[in-house]
């Protein structure tokens, strides 16, 4: 279980800018954009059903290989914030280790990252398709890229950048901070969760509730096991299953929505 001793007034007030700082150049942003992007959606004339969210487009259509430029740098710089919260993960003295994001034990978080997305994958796919049938959600284009080698590769990419990113931060790195601040573990809890349903809210009032619901189990798995890397197993398996799912399966399938 992943405890964290609160830290001294002054030393608070800096991890505090810290922390706004990291949130601001990753997801915090990301929860601020989606908000506008909802807004936007909800005041649209005609349903949420009928407009849709694009989740991996091309950059430059008709230049494939400018367009793989363009999918590798946004993938790339993406995972800057988690460089920065390695480096001052390493500079606090803690490292990745700290949060369960190491090599110490990768049996273990694969085996429990598959457990977690075959239980996750099912269940949220009903809970969307619900939403969207009911005019909660927006339809959701996993993937929307050009018919070239690099797609599948590229999607997968996507699919572990956006696990790392969410897992390290809103997680591991989050909770340690709020636990140092002196929070309640449930009110940590509860922050993490929204935080990770705000950055899915352009998807919709279901996309929003159903990464809530995912960020609480999600925590819980965490405190339980005190490792973020079977959730970035699972959160990867996840995005992969959707992103290529959709690449094989759009207008294959009767009951798969393609916007």
């Amino acid at each position: 279980m992943a405890e964290f001793l609160p830290a001294e007034g002054g030393s608070q007030r800096f991890l505090r800018s810290e922390t706004v700082l990291v949130l601001a150049l990753s997801l915090g942003a990301s929860g601020v954009s989606a908000l506008i992007s909802f807004i936007g959606a909800l005041t649209k004339p005609g349903g949420l059903k009928h407009q849709a969210a694009n989740l991996n487009g091309s950059y430059a259509p008709g230049r494939p290989w400018l367009d793989l430029a363009w999918q590798l740098f946004g993938i790339a710089t993406a995972l800057v914030p988690v460089a920065l919260v390695v480096h001052l993960l390493l500079r606090e003295g803690a490292g990745l280790r700290a949060i369960g994001f190491d090599r110490t034990r990768p049996r273990g978080d694969l085996g429990r990252g598959v457990l977690i997305a075959a239980g996750i994958g099912s269940v949220g796919l009903a809970f969307y398709l619900g939403a969207r049938a009911t005019g909660f959600n927006l339809t959701v284009v996993p993937e929307s890229l050009p018919d070239v080698w690099w797609k599948i590769p590229v999607l997968i990419l996507s699919a572990v950048q956006n696990a790392v990113l969410e897992e390290v931060i809103v997680v591991g790195y989050l909770l340690r901070r709020l636990g140092q601040f002196g929070w309640t573990p449930m009110a940590a809890l509860a922050a993490s969760a929204v935080l990770r349903g705000s950055y899915h809210l352009y998807q919709g009032v279901g996309g929003f509730l159903g990464n809530v619901a995912m960020g609480v189990v999600f925590v819980l798995l965490y405190r339980r096991w005190g490792r973020v890397g079977p959730l970035v197993v699972a959160h990867s398996l996840l995005d992969i299953g959707a992103f290529v799912g959709y690449a094989l399966l759009a207008g294959k399938v009767g009951w798969l929505p393609t916007g």
